[in-house]
């Protein structure tokens, strides 16, 4: 009789489970394996993806204060890793993200295994400007791409493609006539 309301127990929980999974991609730090684990313990990351026609850049507040995120950008892509999550783990996500101050959530289609799903991204809300990141922030996301087997490239080009877009300095124009 214990064995069998065990059994119905497990069962309930496994459909719980299912019930309640949720699917996160990332980008940027989430990237980082030890990283995510501290932040969400029960996360599992599941595979990667691409997502077509958007471009990692940094933004923020300020140098040293900034993050990355994805905007458009025809023919460009990001790689993404993807994770199954818990609403707790959403939760942790939420907080670590600030949102929905500095984040938003948006829920892209996926598949997983054969079947569709809504994945939940955060893109860096629109009131925030292109500035260079801290090394330590670059390093984090230097880590997770190596734990996704992510080509490094892709955080260069960020790299560059956020300095393109810096507000353009006032220089003073030096005539070496005088």
């Amino acid at each position: 009789m214990v064995l069998k309301q065990l059994q119905g127990l497990r069962n309930l929980l496994s459909r719980c489970d299912n019930m309640f999974k949720k699917y996160y991609l990332a980008y940027g730090s989430n990237l980082n394996l030890e990283q995510m684990k501290y932040r969400c313990p029960t996360a599992k990351p599941i595979g990667k993806m691409n997502l077509k026609d958007y471009r990692l850049v940094y933004k923020g507040l300020a140098d040293n204060f900034a993050y990355l995120t994805i905007e458009k950008s025809k023919g460009s892509e990001v790689p993404l890793g993807l994770f199954e999550v818990s609403y707790f783990d959403i939760l942790s996500l939420d907080d670590y993200e600030g949102y929905p101050n500095s984040y938003s959530k948006f829920y892209i289609p996926i598949q997983v295994e054969g079947k569709n799903k809504k994945a939940l991204i955060y893109i860096m809300n629109k009131s925030y400007n292109y500035h260079i990141p801290s090394k330590k922030y670059v390093a984090t996301c230097l880590q997770g791409y190596s734990d996704f087997d992510f080509d490094i490239n892709i955080l260069n080009k960020a790299l560059y493609d956020t300095t393109d877009n810096l507000p353009k300095k006032l220089t003073k124009k030096i005539n070496p006539n005088s």
